[in-house]
């Protein structure tokens, strides 16, 4: 059993900041990449940034500069600093964890229940 939990979000005036954390607790042998995701009303969930083991970041290019992911490996957690926010980043924000269980195991994707994040005035 795996759970991934979100926090962090909320209301944030435009230019504001807000830092998201993701928590990943359960049977865990690895985390081979963890993400964050974001679904506006109306839209599909689209990829905000993503963070592999070992490997580069990417962002969607609508967040470059102004969001950054990173990663504690130790406590199996990685956050999304957000600044500069605007009011187009409102949008429920997921968190995505890339998970083998067991040594042998394939990697599983794990969703968070999302945070509502809402820039406005």
């Amino acid at each position: 059993q795996v759970q991934v939990v979100e926090s962090g979000g909320g209301l944030v005036q435009p230019g504001g900041s807000l830092r998201l954390s993701c928590a990943a607790s359960g049977t865990i042998f690895s985390i081979d990449a963890m993400g964050w995701y974001r679904q506006a009303p109306g839209k599909e969930r689209e990829l905000v940034a993503h963070m592999p083991n070992g490997g580069s970041t990417n962002y969607a290019d609508s967040v470059k500069g102004r969001f950054t992911i990173s990663r504690d490996n130790a406590k199996n957690t990685v956050y999304l600093q957000m600044n500069s926010l605007k009011p187009e980043d409102t949008a429920v924000y997921y968190c995505n964890a890339q998970i083998r269980t067991y040594r042998l195991a394939s990697q599983s994707a794990y969703w968070g229940q999302g945070t509502q994040v809402t820039v406005s005035s």
